[in-house]
């Protein structure tokens, strides 16, 4: 063992980011949010550790600085976790006058805005003010721009929690964004005070937010439609202007990554940059023979990079493959050899310690897992397709080699990245392939030198004259995406990866990249166990929502009957993750297909398996709603009625513990919830009774407060 760890010694800092996600997952999957004392104990016992074992054994001082990163990671989220604690609305709000700073404004396909708000007022004082606010606002709002302070009358409510348990936490994602309320817009916005947003960050924020979106503005009035808009997701990274049915044949067809800005973007830019600044000026002799024009390529393919990444809003992708393409130009400027597998690494590192959060969603997972899996698949192919391409020169064998490394590429890429895609979304592109082998190059040929014309002619006006054939190959790519999202079975809804099982694929799938040796063909097994996981991956059968309006049980063909309540993002959620959904409507007053479900003005009746599920609706008579039923599941409080059944879940549970799911099981019924789920963490749901209004002295007498601030919640 000791052997083979000191023949790979080169390969001990990759682990580095490895063990810091460890500790930052740690972190998030607790069930409640720990003393900060605790972390740093756990710092300082073993860094302790590392020093008392340093001169023993390598296994053990490898396990000790192993621990370290941990703890180090662990303490790093929980640090990012208090910073950026800021107060949350605890209920709907009603209709109140907002104030904010703009400091993001998003078109949307229907022709209406989302704006998020920072230094957040409002006229209410038994409301909690958050910090920042998003609201969505209806077509025709006046021109707002980013740091403008406004003024609009609004309804907030608090960041929505999952769907179901193990869903998408949006909560959690509001947390670490500061954004402690969403709501609508109920009138007219107005601008009180333009350019409110201060200090030289406010200053370059406003800057390159106005660059964004007049930018976006200037496509869409030259490439209208779709065209345009995924013009605009490609150079400034807003993607709201695509219509739902475009943006859902890019992610049926495995094309979505084109419309992040990541790696494919940022990576063709400042190579274009370079190569092409470069070539110009090797034109001119005498700066060629005089000065270091290759270092002057590179010094500004950086700042095209960063200013890429800044104009597409930094998302993880792109701060990944723009730190790795700065320290490869930043080689060329320091003639010195970049390591691909070590950049990488330190990539994640500086990501992981700026924005641990990351780590947890699917756009860092995805990206740093599909360019650790082509670079540890390269590092092996490279050197064989090097020797192939000397004993076979010519331009025939070259397109071959260039076809094969598309092929290749995606096939690894999508592999890699696709149990990812079904932990988060449920869905995989089986076509990814196909269309990705005429897309891309597509994109890399056509598509982006024309978008860096773009930029250059922009300035002077002029950027119809690039965008025009830029769109040309963009509405290439939309019906690629378009004609493989309609062949059949495109994507394909798969069972539910538990948690366990991506972590284990995960550390298997790093044993597997990081090491040389053939020991690492050890991280097979892992990965073959986890996948092999959702096999015994059973849904619940039955499904309500928070509010006890969205209802879903499961049908005699084992599909998913809901009764069309809820709302969209709800209704999607359940069907992808517990579905597929059934087309049958929900019974009103009548049965469904399979017998199984009858329902009435009072309620439903659902029997399956020699269990009666009582689903309860109707407040004046609960008792007759749920008479026999072994599981009572009831919109409206029971108050003490239906003690017969053996789990009861009225309106005030589902109000205390979220959505809930259930399981009819052999041994019994296995209920989890959402609550349950997310445990006691900041950003978890806690019910807040609602605040009553001071009585007069004189007044009659009432009911408990308690009692009627339940009953009114």
């Amino acid at each position: 063992m000791e052997e083979r760890l000191l023949a790979e010694r080169g390969r001990w800092p990759l682990w580095l980011p490895v063990f810091l996600s460890v500790g930052i997952g740690l972190y998030f999957a607790l069930p409640v949010e720990p003393a900060p004392a605790w972390g740093w104990a756990g710092l300082a016992t073993c860094f302790g550790l590392l020093l008392l074992v340093r001169r023993r054994s390598l296994p053990l001082l490898l396990a000790a600085s192993c621990l370290l990163a941990a703890a180090l990671g662990y303490v790093v989220a929980q640090g990012r976790s208090l910073r950026l604690a800021a107060p949350v609305v605890e209920r709907p709000t009603g209709a109140l006058m907002l104030e904010g700073v703009v400091v993001e404004v998003e078109a949307l396909p229907d022709g209406g805005s989302r704006l998020t708000l920072d230094r957040v007022a409002h006229d209410r004082d038994d409301i909690v003010v958050p910090r920042k606010a998003r609201i969505k606002a209806k077509p025709g709002l006046a021109p707002v721009n980013v740091g403008d302070r406004i003024r609009v009358r609004a309804m907030l409510m608090p960041p929505a929690q999952p769907a179901m348990p193990g869903a998408f936490d949006f909560a959690r994602f509001a947390w670490f964004r500061q954004l402690g309320a969403i709501g609508s817009a109920l009138g007219p916005v107005t601008v009180i005070e333009p350019g409110a947003a201060g200090g030289w960050r406010g200053e370059a924020t406003i800057a390159i937010n106005d660059i964004r979106h007049a930018m976006t503005a200037r496509i869409l009035a030259v490439l209208p439609g779709d065209r345009g808009a995924v013009t605009a997701a490609l150079t400034t990274g807003d993607q709201m202007p695509i219509s739902a049915p475009m943006m859902q044949a890019y992610r049926d067809s495995g094309l979505a990554h084109i419309l992040s800005i990541s790696g494919l973007h940022i990576t063709m830019a400042a190579g274009l940059v370079f190569v092409g600044l470069r070539g110009l000026l090797a034109l001119v002799p005498p700066l060629a023979l005089r000065f270091p024009i290759k270092k002057w390529a590179a010094a500004l393919a950086i700042a095209f990079a960063g200013f890429y990444t800044l104009l597409a809003g930094s998302p993880v992708p792109a701060q990944r493959s723009f730190f790795m393409t700065g320290l490869v130009l930043l080689a060329v400027l320091l003639d010195r050899t970049a390591l691909s597998m070590r950049l990488v690494a330190w990539a994640a590192v500086v990501i992981l310690l700026w924005a641990p959060e990351e780590l947890i969603g699917p756009s860092f997972q995805m990206s740093f897992a599909a360019v650790v899996a082509m670079i540890a698949a390269y590092e092996s192919l490279t050197p064989r397709q090097g020797a192939w391409r000397a004993a076979h020169p010519g331009w025939a064998p070259a397109i071959g080699l260039y076809v094969f490394g598309v092929v290749v590429s995606t096939l690894i890429a999508g592999f890699a990245t696709a149990v990812y895609g079904i932990f988060h979304f449920n869905r995989f592109a089986v076509w990814s392939v196909a269309a990705n082998m005429i897309a891309v190059p597509l994109t890399g040929f056509w598509v982006m030198p024309w978008a860096l014309v773009m930029f250059v002619l922009m300035p002077l006006g002029l950027e119809s004259l690039a965008l025009v054939p830029m769109g040309w190959g963009v509405e290439g790519v939309n019906r690629v995406a378009l004609w493989v999202a309609s062949w059949p079975s495109s994507a394909v809804t798969l069972p539910i990866l538990p948690l366990w099982a991506m972590v284990v694929f995960t550390l298997g799938g790093s044993w597997l990249c990081l090491w040389r040796g053939r020991w690492r063909w050890w991280g097979l097994l892992p990965m073959a166990a986890a996948l092999a996981s959702m096999a015994f991956a059973r849904p619940p059968d039955l499904l309500v929502d928070g509010r006890g309006d969205g209802m879903a049980v499961r049908a005699g063909d084992g599909s998913l009957l809901l009764n069309g309540k809820g709302g969209r993002i709800l209704k999607e959620t359940w069907s992808r993750r517990a579905g597929p959904a059934t087309l049958e409507r929900w019974p009103k007053k009548s049965s469904s297909r399979d017998g199984r479900l009858r329902c009435d003005e009072s309620g439903c009746l659902w029997r399956v398996e020699g269990r009666v599920v009582a689903l309860v609706k109707d407040e004046d008579n609960p008792e007759k709603a749920c008479a026999g039923a072994d599981v009572v599941i009831s919109s409206v409080p029971l108050r003490g009625t239906c003690r017969g059944a053996r789990v009861l879940v009225d309106r005030f549970d589902l109000w205390r513990r979220g959505p809930h799911a259930l399981w009819l099981e052999p041994g019994g019924v296995r209920v989890e919830t959402v609550a349950g789920w997310q445990g006691d963490r900041p950003w978890a749901w806690h019910p807040h009774p609602r605040k009553k209004a001071r009585v007069p002295a004189q007044a009659a007498p009432r009911e408990p407060e308690e009692k009627r601030d339940e009953e009114d919640d």
